[in-house]
């Protein structure tokens, strides 16, 4: 049987209806992401057309010549059932068929189809919700002797040389290009932890996010080198941002749950990381928070 679905290549002019798609289906885009996403690897962001009528979406991009992600899939509710997305599907793992690594994060009603496809689980992924007057919950905790020698900057005074070097030891994949974007994009706010030597020692993002019924906040990546230093960037980033603050944490850190209900944050959503291949042997444990679910 013949398809009628084209895959095309996401365009500069479809970002504002992908955005819009993944807000409805509860993603909750943070200002500028999709952008970002298309910036990152041009030819690993494509959409579905039946005619002239874009019908769906997906991202397999590549961070370097072993590891890529697949994200940002979704079919609109009336052309489901359909196999268009199977077609999307295959289409993305097809672009990254020859890497030895690809991950994902699945709805855990859908780790059965992935795992069918040869991805294997590796950890929960947590979605954490705080609703709030732009300040956490006080605690007592001593912060004190952790930040003995560090000092806490904000946007262009970041060294951003140093942040992508901290960056890269705690990820799956060194991502200078894709991080760049992301720290230094005009919506939202950056900070991060530097020593005298120059040397960072943890960092996080705040950016405006779409929800379903409203607009609220998403704090991605927070990477800390304990959960003292965490809780002090969660606290500074919170400031000054009022009302509904999103935080996926990955299963892989013991630490950010703990420190996540300690500070008011309720759990909302749960998701699954797999990977095809090789896993990248990385431990996450300086990792509280990632970027997004859609580029992993």
């Amino acid at each position: 049987m013949t398809s009628f679905l084209k895959i095309k290549p996401l365009q500069r002019a479809d970002i504002p209806r992908i955005t819009m798609w993944s807000r409805v289906e509860g993603f909750a885009p943070g200002a500028g992401d999709v952008g970002i996403y298309r910036h990152t690897d041009r030819q690993g962001l494509w959409v579905g057309w039946i005619g002239n009528q874009p019908i769906g979406c997906i991202a397999g991009v590549r961070y370097n010549a072993s590891y890529g992600f697949i994200g940002l899939f979704l079919v609109i509710p009336e052309q489901r059932g359909q196999g268009y997305g199977v077609e999307l599907w295959k289409h993305a793992l097809n672009h990254l068929e020859d890497l030895s690594c690809i991950g994902l994060e699945a709805a855990l009603d859908r780790i059965d189809d992935y795992a069918g496809w040869g991805f294997s689980p590796s950890s929960s992924t947590t979605r954490w919700q705080y609703i709030g007057d732009g300040e956490l919950l006080e605690v007592d905790n001593d912060l004190g002797t952790d930040l003995e020698g560090l000092k806490l900057l904000e946007g262009k005074s970041i060294p951003s040389r140093a942040v992508q070097a901290y960056d890269a030891l705690r990820e799956p994949s060194p991502r200078p290009h894709f991080l760049s974007d992301w720290l230094y994009h005009p919506a939202g706010n950056v900070l991060a932890l530097v020593d005298g030597n120059g040397s960072c020692h943890g960092f996080g993002r705040i950016r405006p996010c779409l929800l379903i019924d409203g607009e609220g906040w998403r704090i991605g990546p927070l990477l800390a080198d304990n959960q003292q230093l965490a809780e002090l960037l969660l606290r500074q980033l919170v400031k000054r941002h009022p009302g509904v603050v999103l935080f996926d944490s990955p299963g892989s850190n013991q630490s950010a749950d703990p420190l996540l209900r300690k500070l008011g944050f309720n759990p909302v959503s749960q998701t699954m990381r797999m990977y095809r291949g090789e896993q990248p042997p990385i431990s996450m444990k300086e990792v509280y928070g990632l970027a997004c679910l859609e580029l992993g």
